[in-house]
């Protein structure tokens, strides 16, 4: 299947906070900056390499509280399930999850259910994510630009075809909530764990939630990091709002979010992006930015700079720089989110008082809102965790 350049501004952008110029470009997969630590010079080196090598328990941990050898085993053990998808084509160059689609398990049924109502379909996919395991599920529709250019064939780094079935119409797009508590320990090896175990989880919802669509006798392309930019289309399924930080803000969970998505042709209907007011908090908030201790985060409002080559040509937004922020994880041999941590919405939505800032911060009184949040999503030690009941 072949993607035409579209470049043109589409009607529902606007409500989803999307501003493409005329020199967008399709990204090219290979430039991802977790790609380049493969094969570029300009991210590579031996912090990167004892980063990935930590993940298999081959790079010593770093000693003091958060990354003894305790906390790599339990976010490595947190990873495993998504270990196991995407090293079971790896002798293809297909690393599933996250350079290549996750292969189907299942064929496509070779009778379809008749679908009179997308409607109700769309009620009951979204019922059968909830079922699987799935915190959040929109459906948008099949949006070209956000598809990589090119995925990586992981053999040589070399680019390779992102091809995908024929006819696809709709993205289906499913939110994983990450444990708050070990959010809170960022940075921290053992907050990677929360991490891992949505990447594992969203491995497990994803991959069933497709075989059910494939079942019905539609195609159903199963999807992590791969194929396509998750967030334009989880923006469009109106599950939240872009922010700063790069993350979605959700009004059930903040940013403390994975998003996994599925590529399908079954018949439809199509939520509507649905503008929070998250934009304008970010616009006079910066605790993401400030905190962030090498400095990837941008100050001032949204623009189509880019910082390298890991970030999208012609697209109006906040855009990090991602080679300080990998580099910063490199040293750690670990993910970092303290941009997570500390940003105001990170809260427990099912208590009522964080709801009430919730709809301060959404509404004209969010300056208020920000000065209630000063000192928000301090660090909790990571022994902290160990030791709760």
């Amino acid at each position: 299947m072949t993607y035409p350049a579209n470049t043109s501004q589409k009607p529902n952008d606007a409500d989803a906070g999307i501003e493409v110029t005329d020199d967008f470009e399709r990204f090219e997969q290979r430039n991802d900056v977790f790609s380049r630590a493969m094969w570029d010079d300009r991210v590579q080196s031996p912090k990167t390499d004892a980063f990935f090598a930590s993940y298999r328990m081959e790079a010593a941990p770093r000693r003091g509280d958060g990354f003894s050898q305790k906390d790599f085993a339990l976010r490595n053990a947190a990873w495993l399930i998504s270990d196991v998808v995407s090293d079971r084509s790896a002798k293809d160059g297909r690393r599933e999850g996250f350079q290549a689609p996750i292969a189907p398990d299942t064929p496509v049924a070779p009778e379809k259910v008749d679908v009179d109502d997308p409607s109700a379909m769309t009620a009951e996919v979204k019922r059968i994510a909830e079922f699987f395991g799935a915190d959040l599920c929109g459906v948008t529709e099949f949006d070209e630009r956000w598809l990589y250019q090119s995925r990586v064939d992981t053999r040589d780094m070399s680019n390779a075809p992102n091809d995908l079935p024929d006819g696809l119409t709709s993205v289906i797009v499913m939110g994983h909530q990450m444990e708050e508590d070990l959010v809170a320990t960022y940075p921290s090896a053992l907050a990677g764990a929360a991490t891992g175990r949505e990447y594992s989880h969203e491995a497990a919802v994803v991959m069933q939630v497709a075989a059910y669509i494939r079942n019905l006798g539609y195609e159903a392309v199963a999807s992590m990091n791969d194929t396509g930019l998750v967030i334009p289309y989880a923006v469009k399924a109106g599950l939240g709002e872009y922010a700063r930080n790069q993350l979605v803000i959700t009004p059930e969970f903040g940013p403390r979010l994975r998003f996994s998505k599925i590529f399908t042709n079954i018949p439809l209907a199509h939520d509507a992006a649905k503008p929070l007011g998250v934009r304008a908090f970010c616009d006079i908030c910066t605790a993401c930015a400030d905190a962030c201790p090498v400095k990837a985060l941008p100050y001032g409002p949204p623009t189509d700079a880019q910082p390298n080559v890991s970030a999208i040509k012609g697209v109006r937004k906040w855009t990090s720089d991602a080679e300080k922020c990998f580099g910063f994880w490199a040293k750690l041999a670990s993910d970092c989110a303290i941009c997570m941590r500390v940003c105001p919405f990170n809260r427990d939505f099912t208590k009522w008082y964080h709801r009430a800032w919730l709809r301060l911060a959404l509404s004209p009184l969010r300056k208020i809102a920000l000065r209630l949040a000063k000192g928000h999503g301090g660090r909790v030690k990571p022994s902290e965790w160990w030791r709760s009941p």
